[in-house]
């Protein structure tokens, strides 16, 4: 997390350890299948045209299969196709067909981007319309990472507060965020400090997990927390998020920066899933942690504080630079 200010690296620390006693971070990962998307213009009886598609999932998805068929060596395959209809759009109806598919541990860009473009002709000849624009998708709510925690009660209270000021607090400052898009903007960017530091650590696009979040974030059409906070039966702290991260540990640079290898080596990474899972249980921790200071004693405090200890580094480190 070295991109990261002190604070947000003390308070993502700091949360993790609370988490620990009562079993830490459980994560879980959806199959890793990344949208490409197919634009069909020119189309004259929309609704013929996507009963077609749809009665014939299974030529386009064979089709698609033998464009990598080095992918598929490696587990990976077109997994499905969606077709859509958009309706109101500035320039009328058209279709959209997306590509579903399972892209294994790379990060998939390449892999959709050719396959998608190479069917292009397939596409056309089947539907007699005109393909326009080919490419992948950043909101890809088909590879998802959830993670969970359970604070114990007790272990919540410092300094002057006792737990249940602690819990309370953390909700309430939750539930701003859940109600109204401004606030969630800031606690949505509070996830991402802790996510983005280990997206950019392993080399992988942390503009696209970015873009990917907060267009999932408002998935329901109201910009929302992403996370989710409540008390639970036994009167704990118990968290949640959900939200897509489309990473890589195979190809691109992820493959050959050192400094992104001597990182997975260090999380003792060995699949795209498992990375996705230590991101959005950072993501987690930090959310944990920018929720916590201004439940309490407020936001500037600790964070002036790690500041202000950072300005005598800065001396000293150019002292030993002269």
């Amino acid at each position: 997390m070295a991109t990261e200010e002190p604070s947000i690296i003390a308070g993502a620390s700091y949360m993790a350890k609370l988490a620990k006693p009562s079993g830490g971070f459980l994560a879980s990962t959806s199959a890793p299948e990344m949208i490409g998307q197919i634009q069909l213009l020119d189309i004259e009886d929309h609704t013929q045209v996507i009963n077609f598609l749809n009665e014939n999932k299974e030529l386009i998805l064979s089709e698609a299969e033998k464009v990598k068929p080095s992918m598929v060596k490696r587990g990976g395959s077109p997994r499905d196709i969606e077709v859509r209809l958009i309706e109101d759009s500035p320039i009328g109806k058209f279709i959209v067909i997306h590509l579903i598919y399972d892209v294994r541990d790379v990060l998939g860009e390449n892999v959709i981007n050719t396959v998608i473009e190479l069917l292009c002709p397939l596409f056309e000849e089947l539907t007699g319309g005109r393909v326009h624009l080919t490419i992948l998708s950043n909101l890809t709510d088909k590879r998802l990472a959830r993670v969970s925690i359970t604070i114990p009660k007790q272990v919540l209270a410092f300094r002057d507060y006792d737990a249940d000021q602690v819990l309370e607090g953390i909700i309430e400052v939750w539930a701003f965020a859940e109600a109204d898009p401004y606030r969630a903007a800031i606690h949505n960017k509070g996830i991402m400090n802790g996510v983005d530091a280990v997206v950019l650590a392993t080399a992988n696009d942390f503009r696209g997990i970015e873009a990917g979040a907060h267009a999932y974030a408002a998935r329901s059409g109201r910009y929302t927390s992403l996370s989710t906070w409540k008390k639970d039966a036994d009167g704990n702290l118990h968290g949640t998020l959900e939200m897509p991260i489309a990473v890589g540990i195979v190809g691109g640079a992820t493959h050959v920066h050192p400094v992104a290898e001597a990182c997975l080596k260090l999380m003792d990474v060995h699949t795209a899933n498992e990375l996705a899972e230590i991101i959005v249980s950072v993501g987690l921790a930090q959310n944990l942690a920018a929720l916590r200071a201004p439940a309490m004693e407020g936001i500037q405090r600790g964070h002036l504080n790690l500041h202000n200890r950072n300005k005598l580094i800065v001396p000293q480190t150019k002292k030993l630079g002269n």
